[in-house]
């Protein structure tokens, strides 16, 4: 099997599958469910609710077009972002909606340890007289 992929790897078809769209595409698209992952561990006060929806509606519209066989690489992409993108998504949500964000003041109230980073919604001045 490796040898029959070697000769592909060697052939025309492969020299025109790697310098096509087909191919260079879906690799660059692939920066948006990346960096969604590497923002799942982040704290839920830095995501952005309108850049968050409008990414998982963008990669929910376009996966319903990349079902052809040779688009399987962008399908995979763009699942891979709608669903990162719709976890975050709940994050925020839960963060800012259903308490979240009381009970993590709760907490610092109590002296518990955890993560703070400074709100993106209120100024730098606003910043400096809120005690978290």
């Amino acid at each position: 099997m490796s040898s029959t992929f070697f000769t592909w790897l060697r052939s025309p078809a492969a020299r025109e599958y790697f310098f096509s769209t087909h191919f260079w595409g879906p690799v660059a698209n692939w920066g948006l469910p990346l960096a969604a992952l590497a923002d799942l561990s982040k704290d839920e006060e830095v995501i952005s609710g309108t850049m968050t929806t409008a990414l998982a509606c963008y990669s929910m519209v376009f996966m319903r077009f990349e079902c052809s066989p040779g688009t399987t690489l962008l399908f995979a992409c763009h699942a891979t972002n709608a669903t990162a993108q719709s976890i975050q998504e709940i994050r925020f949500v839960n963060y800012w909606y259903n308490g979240g964000r009381e009970k993590k003041l709760a907490a610092l109230e109590e002296g518990a340890p955890t993560r703070t980073v400074p709100s993106p919604r209120l100024s730098s001045k606003h910043q400096a007289d809120k005690k978290l």
